[in-house]
Order: structure tokens, then sequence, then C-alpha cells
């Protein structure tokens, strides 16, 4: 068995969707299960939904609106024989948002989000199911929700991987071709739960990791997993292979173009995932496979944006301590921060992290009770592997450097 994992770039439009039947010509589609992501941007755009639902000073009607007409306007652009089905399983789904909107009463915005947010992947996954039996491609459609279990932890669902192999096994047979979402799991009986923001790349993982597959394979719109993000720097190359360990590191450092939980299941097992172009199925993209490094050898530049920047020390300038550090750490996972760089002295404890909850300003505000505190926001994180003199100069250049820190082949900058 095969993963295939397409993102929302490759069926943001009818021209992706017609290309994903053109990559399962090229590649065939027996004994392949295919993944897929929302299309383009309707994350974004059902995240918006949320936060209407919770601010009565946007309308939520439009918010949703915004991303119905997105997938009708795709859906009455498609040539389909069974166009009328398709708009009836489509229109079911807005229904089923509508209700929960109507009826839901809690006020968790993690469990709201998990109820609204994964409709993208329904959606996707439906619309392009009709496209590949229009273009002859046969295909068993899976609610992902009915076979990957997880906890309860809204947003960052943990896998319940013993009940999840055992669906697996038990549902998916070989020689056939499935179709299910990304990102999206299930904690009991009608709650809807997320793996994370780009979990569906670990949708693929966990899938491989449970049917032993083959291989898994990522499509994107890129030619592969190159050394830096293109749009913040120049000559950025492809690389062709890297290993586990080092694809890891570059997850944790925040390289966009694999999930940072990706890779453990499929090391696990030793199973090789492929980084690869829609655009051009034939070409080699980039293998993540047991060996020692990357291919070619060189540095590899990572830059998170808009951080915040957190510098403690005690009232009375005394040593930072084990017990100070470890009130810090247990307060940053209370409001599920996360902790992208971490520098301590003798005296004080710097931090740089991201607020992807919308909790630093709460964990800040629990800070200033305990530590002299100083905070910068919108700071740029640049992190260097297999650094040079070279590649960190070129990186220093023209910018004011807040914190520096190098730990063997790493570097990390902090500037603004």
């Amino acid at each position: 068995m095969r993963v295939f994992k397409f993102g929302g770039a490759s069926v943001k439009d009818v021209a992706g969707l017609e290309r994903v039947v053109t990559v399962l010509r090229h590649t065939g589609a027996k004994d392949l299960i295919i993944v897929v992501s929302a299309m383009g941007k309707t994350t974004n755009a059902l995240e918006g939904v949320v936060a209407a639902y919770f601010n009565s000073g946007i309308a939520l009607s439009e918010a949703l609106d915004k991303v119905r007409i997105y997938h009708f306007d795709i859906i009455n652009t498609l040539v389909l024989d069974e166009k009328p089905t398709l708009i009836a399983k489509i229109s079911a789904f807005f229904a089923e948002i509508e209700a929960f909107l109507t009826t839901n009463q809690s006020v968790d915005p993690n469990f709201v989000y998990d109820q609204i947010v994964p409709y993208g992947e329904l959606l996707s996954s439906t619309i392009l199911q009709a496209v590949l039996e229009q273009n002859g491609i046969a295909s068993t459609w899976l609610d992902i929700r009915t076979l990957l279990e997880t906890d309860s932890n809204f947003r960052e669902a943990k896998v319940d991987w013993e009940r999840t192999q055992e669906n697996f096994k038990n549902q998916i047979k070989s020689g056939s071709t499935y179709l299910t979402q990304g990102f999206i799991g299930s904690y009991k009986p009608g709650y809807t739960t997320t793996l994370g923001r780009e979990g569906s790349d670990y949708t693929a993982a966990i899938i491989a990791f449970c049917l032993d597959a083959e291989q898994v394979t990522i499509w994107k719109d890129v030619p592969g997993v190159l050394n830096a993000d293109p749009r913040y720097f120049n000559d950025a190359t492809l690389l062709s292979a890297i290993s586990y360990t080092e694809a890891i590191e570059l997850a944790f450092y925040g390289a966009s173009v694999i999930h940072p939980k990706t890779l453990q299941p499929l090391q696990q097992k030793g199973i090789p995932l492929y980084v690869k172009p829609f655009m051009d199925p034939s070409a080699s993209g980039t293998c993540i496979m047991q060996g020692n490094t990357i291919t070619p050898l060189g540095p590899c530049f990572i830059l998170k944006r808009d951080e915040v920047l957190i510098k403690l020390s005690t009232w009375d300038f005394s040593f930072m301590l084990e017990e100070h550090l470890g009130e810090v750490f247990s307060l940053m996972a209370r409001y599920r921060v996360k902790m992208d760089l971490i520098q301590n002295s003798a005296i004080s404890f710097s931090l740089c992290v991201d607020d992807k909850f919308n909790t630093v300003s709460e964990l800040i505000d629990e800070l200033k009770d305990r530590f002299k505190i100083k905070v910068v926001k919108g700071v740029d994180l640049y992190t260097i592997r297999h650094f040079t003199p070279e590649a960190l100069a070129k990186v220093e250049q023209g910018k004011e450097i807040l914190v520096k820190q190098v730990t063997g082949n790493t570097a990390q900058l902090v500037v603004k």
C-alpha cells in the first residue's frame, strides 16, 4: 500500500483537481490511500467563521458564505455527470455547519474550532472523489473520523495508536483505492478533533504506520524540500536526500515543508517519505529515509516571523535556579506556548516563542507577578543548520541582533 497526500495548493481550483488526475494516471492508483487537505485557503476562511462566531462585531453569515461560494464556484465550473449528487453532498455539509453554530452550547474556542474547521477537508475530499470518478478512477471515500481515534486535546489531539491501527487493519483492503481527509480525527462518537495545523502530512504518516505502507509521497507546489524558503532567501536549492534525523531537526526548528510530527512514525518502521512536485510527477523530488545527513551538504535556512522574545530575571538579581525554570516551563505548558529558542545565564533567562494559540499575553501577565520581565514583540527567528561563517554573516547583515546562540552545527539569531 502507498499513501499519497495532496495539499491545499494542489486542489485549490479546477486546474489543481485535474492535475491530481494526471498524477494518478502517471503513478497508478491501485493499492493507494489518498489524503487530501482543505482546498486553497479554506482552513483560514473557516477559522474566520470561528472568529465571527465568538465576535458579534463580525457577520457570521458572511464569513460562512465566503466558504460556500468558493466551493460552489469550483463545482459549477467542473464538468460532471453526477453534479446534482455532489451538490447535495456539499449542501449537506454546510447544513451541518449551520446546525452546529445554531445549537452549540460550548464556549471553549478550541472545541468549537475542531467542530467547524475540519469541514474544509470533508468538502475537498468529496469534490475530489467526484472528479476522480468522472475521470474513470474509482475510489472509496472514507470518513477518517471513523478510523483515526484521538484523545480530547482539541486542536492538538494525540493519536490513540492501538485503536487506530486496529481500525485501519480491519477496514482497508489491498488492491483498492481510498480517498480520505488529513488533519482530523475523532474523540468518542460525535466529536471531531484536529492534529494541529498542517496535520495532513501527519495523517499520511499515521496511515502508513498503521498499514506498514511501502512509501508516503507528499505532493506539493514546490520541487521538493529546499534548503531555504524561496520567499525569503535567494538561491534556494533542492535537497535530494535527507536523513530522518536531519529532517526531524529541520522540522523542529520550523521548516514549513514538513510537519514536525510526521517523521517519527515513518522512522520507526523505515518507511521512506518522498516530497515531490505535483506539476511534474516524473521529477525525483526529495527522499527522506535512513541515512546520515543531507545531500547536498550545506547551510539550511529557516525563518520564523512575528515571534515574541521574553527576557526574565529575578527581582533581586539572584541566580535563575532550577525552581525558577521549572515554574516558567509549567506556565508555558499551561498556556500551550511553544519555545523556539532558550538561552539562560546565571541571572537571566530568554525565550523566543510563537503565539499560536493567542495565549502569550496571559502568560506574560503571570510571569510579571514572579519575575522582572522584558518583552519584545514582532521579532524574527533565524535558524541555520550546518551554518558556515559566510552564511551567518549573510543573515546578520543589516539587522539588529537581540539574541545569538550557536550550538554544534546550528546557529540561531533573534533579530528586529
